[in-house]
């Protein structure tokens, strides 16, 4: 099985030659050094680039240690680069492990016969202000895991077993390949453990990692639901007797975002054109991560239903957001109530904008009424939109909501 990652091949070939670092991020284990070596590699010797305009550099092997060296390095490529006008393609792996990597990549943008691409896997490069550290002179393309439709086209296997295995495992693709259950459920708990938390403590020097890991787990429990540091404080204090405080939060939950395992998606009011401070929804990365971080114990399908849009969203290049609509109605006294309904997800892409919600199930009337009604109060132009996995065609209602099969807007 070989999973081609056609979108991420398309975005670095609208960036060749943009005079811009290429950097490649996302988590260890999602495919970087695949995606750069191989597949975009062969993307280029197909579309007329020579084998020897490319400089492949994978400081990780035994071969290619001496490169480490800056000036090494930075000799090496420019030796190369002089030797005619035709353009080079410089693609560098573990980049981290070359010394003052910095300014031997920003160096390198000042040979006009260079396109430069990089990747690299330890925690300092897993952070996601990467990008700062080259000034402004780098491009971030990342990595996401396997989607549902690079998994669902690569097999033969029925939608609902890969659905299965999919709210189950998630999309690593070392995972993803495995055959045997038992052993992706081992490849995630040493990846979590050795690699993933491992990195976070090691990067910011964390002693009491035991208050690290139960977080963790607290957020993988609460996936899509509202959430704010001084409620988990709260909830360490009334369910594992312990007392951290919320700055402590706030500062871990920032090191799960930085390290790409999470994301967090910010209250957006729809009436009022305005961004809410707290709470906020917190998703992740990865979904066979979560689960295993919760010894795969709490796979609830209407929560990873919306984690799955919520990521597949983000991938379709959506700033996502939580949508909120406060209602004023009067009650049957004459008393006015003011409740606040939700909008799954807001979604903006330039001028574009999309209004998402997750139903697991619509079983009734009542609870198609209910699953409008957000999407109906917006009272807007923009496209609305209901997902379920109910076995439904696609249809607009009245009220011009698109009501959709949730694999049938996946594998679209």
């Amino acid at each position: 099985m070989k999973f081609a990652r056609e979108n991420y091949i398309a975005k670095l070939s609208n960036l060749k030659h943009n005079g811009l670092i290429k950097i490649v991020t996302g988590l260890r284990r999602v495919g970087k050094s695949y995606l750069l070596f191989n597949l975009y590699r062969q993307h280029l010797i197909k579309n007329g680039v020579q084998e020897n305009q490319i400089i492949d550099i994978q400081l990780d092997s035994f071969a290619h240690r001496k490169y480490r060296k800056a000036e090494t390095l930075y000799e090496f490529v420019e030796n190369i680069a002089k030797q005619d006008s035709q353009m080079h393609y410089v693609m560098i792996d573990e980049v981290q492990m070359l010394e003052d990597f910095v300014d031997v990549l920003n160096g390198f943008l000042h040979i006009k016969n260079l396109d430069v691409y990089v990747t690299g896997s330890d925690a300092k490069f897993l952070s996601s202000d990467i990008v700062t550290e080259f000034r402004g002179r780098g491009v971030q393309i990342h990595l996401q895991p396997l989607t549902f439709k690079e998994i669902q086209s690569n097999s033969s296997e029925e939608i609902s077993t890969l659905w299965r295995d999919y709210i189950y495992y998630g999309g690593l693709p070392m995972v993803v390949l495995e055959s045997e259950k038992t052993r992706k459920t081992e490849i995630l708990q040493e990846l979590l453990q050795e690699t993933y938390l491992s990195d976070i403590k090691n990067r910011n020097n964390i002693k009491n990692d035991a208050e690290l890991e139960e977080l963790f787990s607290l957020l993988a429990s609460n996936i899509g639901a509202l959430t704010n540091p001084n409620k988990l404080a709260n909830t360490f204090i009334s369910e594992k007797k312990v007392k951290i405080s919320h700055n402590t939060i706030k500062t871990y939950i920032d090191y799960f975002i930085d390290s790409f395992l999470i994301s967090r998606a910010v209250r957006y009011d729809i009436k009022g054109k305005k961004y809410i401070d707290t709470p906020f929804k917190y998703y992740f990365a990865d979904l066979g991560l979560r689960n295993a971080l919760l010894n795969f114990r709490q796979v609830e399908p209407t929560h990873i239903m919306e984690n799955i849009i919520y990521n597949h969203l983000l991938g379709e290049g959506y700033k996502v957001d939580v949508g909120c609509i406060t209602h004023y109605q009067k009650d049957s006294y004459g008393k006015t109530t003011r409740s606040t309904l939700e909008v799954n997800f807001v979604c903006n892409k330039g001028s574009e904008r999309l209004y998402m919600q997750s139903a697991y199930s619509l079983p009734d009337e009542e609870k198609i009424r209910q699953e409008q009604r957000s999407l109906t109060l917006a009272n807007d132009s923009f496209v609305k939109m209901i997902l379920t996995t109910d076995n439904i065609p696609t249809y607009t209602t009245d009220n011009g909501i698109i009501m959709m099969n949730i694999f049938e807007y996946l594998l679209k």
